[in-house]
């Protein structure tokens, strides 16, 4: 649906994307994740038309984003800093985006006043951060776009909120086909949401995968006894007498090879993404850098 291919920015001696390459495939929830200063939202910026390729190429189903208006209508885009026209209420914007968005749905638009509760016809400027962040939601789900892009999208709304928004961006995907790439800090959320991830580092993608790939080849061991045989170990820490293995395998091999070894205690755990992240980025070693390679 989206894809990236060997794109680079800079801004004066900064580089801000260095030969990047990113893949969405159609109807996925894709997460995008780096730590500050990645080239995250710049990256976006490019995926949304915003700025131009300065080398490489940003095709939505093999149609250049930048400056092509059929391709930027099939784009919802909902940036982590909210723009509404100055003195514009929800209904104004709400018109707006139906001249704009040629799939917008008036009845959607409606029924979701139940969801959100947001006023009418109050100015968005009065309202608070994350009502405005609601209305971006109730704007930009009622336009049925293609691709669906959010920079931190639940940033400034409550836990119960986030978990409705949430569950609406899936019905999206199941129901429509919507894809989606998400930008976030918050791992704990994507892990719930997204299908696959990309891991971006100094304006360069380190790794992208199906979430589930990730998790399935590589896992966390935990035992107390004597070092397993035959297995793959990426980085090995410990704690008093209880040893954590980073291993690369199944988990049904490395829990064979565990018991094998006849240990006080083992467990096999799967890595969250926020660990994968950290392994990735974290610098523990020279070894976790080859982790899921």
């Amino acid at each position: 649906m989206l894809k990236i291919e060997n794109l680079t920015k800079t801004f004066g001696s900064f580089k801000a994307l260095d030969n990047l390459t990113l893949t969405v495939p159609k109807a996925a929830v894709y997460g995008l994740v780096g730590p500050n200063g990645a080239g995250k939202s710049t990256a976006i910026r490019h995926a949304t038309g915003v700025y131009q390729p300065e080398t490489g190429t940003v095709l939505l189903e093999d149609q250049p984003v930048f400056e092509n208006p059929q391709a930027k209508a099939r784009i919802g885009c909902i940036p982590d800093e909210i723009f509404f026209f100055p003195s514009a209420s929800l209904e104004e914007m709400g018109r707006f985006y139906q001249g704009v968005y040629p799939k917008f749905d008036r009845e959607l638009f409606r029924q979701l006043y139940d969801v959100f509760r947001l006023p009418k016809d109050l100015p968005l400027r009065r309202m608070s951060k994350g009502m405005q962040k609601q209305a971006a939601f109730h704007l930009t789900l009622s336009a049925h776009p293609d691709m669906l892009v959010l920079d931190e999208p639940v940033d400034g709304l409550d836990p119960i909120m986030r978990r409705q928004v949430m569950s609406l961006i899936l019905s999206d995907v199941s129901q429509n086909g919507t894809t989606v790439l998400i930008s976030s800090h918050n791992l704990r959320e994507l892990e719930d949401v997204c299908d696959h991830v990309g891991i971006m580092d100094h304006g360069a993608m380190l790794l992208q995968r199906s979430l589930a790939d990730m998790q399935g080849s590589t896992h966390k061991l935990q035992i107390v006894g004597h070092t397993p045989e035959g297995l793959e170990i990426l980085h090995e820490s410990a704690s008093g007498r209880l040893k954590t293995l980073i291993v690369r395998g199944q988990a049904w091999e490395i829990s064979t090879k565990a018991a094998a070894s006849r240990p006080a205690y083992f467990d096999v755990l799967p890595l969250s993404l926020e660990e994968i992240f950290i392994y990735e980025l974290g610098g523990v070693s020279d070894a976790v850098k080859n982790i899921l390679l």
